[in-house]
């Protein structure tokens, strides 16, 4: 079953021989578990020593959080994943499990917005050196120190959607002991399998596609086999944990992605035209897009586009008026997030990476594509140049 629309069905269900069974795994809650007797207890602890997932105390997860781990570590290609309450929490988790005072990190200048605050505000203070890169694997061959112990980055960029060729990073970074981590939240579930393409660790924010329904918070992250067990023993440590309810939730999300992807994207490619003929527009910030300035990569990396895009301004255009746009649209909530099923507008100031036109950041999403061009058009009326 290799197509994704068998395997986001089938993937992390009860396959035994039961004669009754249901078709989604059921909600387990559970603090405490009991075992029938101390020899059982220790078989238990050994295995999940052993990095098997083991239902053994509830914030260690129970089979319903097992059944999500599972079919994201299928869905992003590495060896097991970790469950986090939210996506930052996902985000922060590699840095505080790898990297140690005296390390050097290389970040993206396009990275998630609290990723970079992270990299200002908090691991500096911890001893660990922070630089950001601009461009791609040619810098990060050439910023590599001795102590460089970790490369960080969104593919494709946030808000300006800049991918990079990260066959080449991993080339660039070679047999080092440097970990090359991939925010894949836009990628993800399918769209882009960074490990695959020479990733060490994959982080996502199941808040966005995978759940799908803007009703529940969850990141995770998923790694190869060289630093899952060390991720794995920290994020125990750390008493990382989600609930059962919501790890059901996201599932129940994933079974249906890859058609409301599919359809975010038909949507989004009638939008991205019509904004791109705009004389308003400068440029259409959607790798999927032929034309754009990075889709040559995203033809040869990713799987299909998604929902997600930021527009640049003609020169002249004002904050003002990029402001008055987003207010006056009728059906684009104001909202920081986005994977939902309903569309989303964002304004934006400097973006970091970004030199050109003012932007506004678009999720479009499950709405009639006419209706929702016929929105813009009468917000952007509202735009002076």
């Amino acid at each position: 079953m290799t197509s994704p629309k068998t395997r986001y069905v089938h993937i992390a269900r009860d396959h035994t021989d039961a004669p009754r069974k249901s078709v989604n795994p059921p909600i387990v809650r559970a603090s405490t578990v009991l075992y029938d007797n101390v020899a059982t207890m220790v078989e238990t602890r050994d295995l999940d020593a052993a990095g098997e997932r083991v239902f053994r105390y509830g914030a260690r997860g129970t089979p319903t959080s097992f059944a999500l781990e599972e079919a994201i570590t299928d869905v992003e290609g590495g060896a097991g994943t970790l469950l986090f309450p939210t996506g930052l929490a996902a985000v922060a988790h590699p840095f505080l499990s790898i990297l140690r005072p005296g390390d050097h990190v290389l970040f993206a200048e396009t990275v998630y917005g609290p990723a970079r605050a992270l990299a200002t505000e908090y691991l500096p203070q911890r001893g660990i050196t922070c630089e950001f890169y601009p461009g791609g694997h040619e810098q990060v061959a050439a910023l590599i120190q001795d102590r460089t112990r970790m490369v960080y980055l969104d593919n494709p960029g946030s808000i300006v959607f800049d991918i990079q060729d990260l066959p080449a990073i991993r080339a660039a970074i070679g047999d080092r002991d440097i970990a090359l981590v991939v925010d894949n939240t836009w990628g993800c579930p399918g769209l882009y399998r960074p490990i695959l393409l020479g990733a060490d660790i994959s982080v996502v924010a199941i808040t966005k596609y995978v759940a799908g329904h803007s009703d529940v918070m969850m990141g995770s992250v998923t790694s190869n086999a060289r630093y899952l067990k060390q991720l794995r023993e920290d994020c125990d440590l750390l008493g990382q944990t989600v609930s059962p309810e919501d790890a059901y939730l996201a599932l129940r999300g994933l079974r249906t992605a890859e058609a409301r992807l599919a359809m975010h994207q038909v949507h989004t490619n009638k939008v991205a035209d019509w904004l791109a003929a705009h004389p308003k527009i400068a440029e259409v910030l959607y790798p999927p897009r032929e034309g754009d300035r990075h889709h040559s990569l995203f033809e040869r990396d990713f799987a299909a586009g998604n929902g997600l895009l930021s527009v640049a301004f003609a020169p002249g255009v004002s904050q003002e008026s990029v402001n008055r746009f987003v207010d006056g649209l009728k059906l684009f909530g104001l909202g920081a997030s986005w994977g939902g099923f309903e569309s989303l507008a964002l304004v934006y100031g400097k973006v970091p990476g970004w030199d050109g036109g003012r932007i506004a950041r678009l999720h479009i999403g499950l709405e009639e594509p006419d209706d929702l061009i016929a929105d813009l058009a009468q917000s952007l009326d509202k735009v002076d140049v």
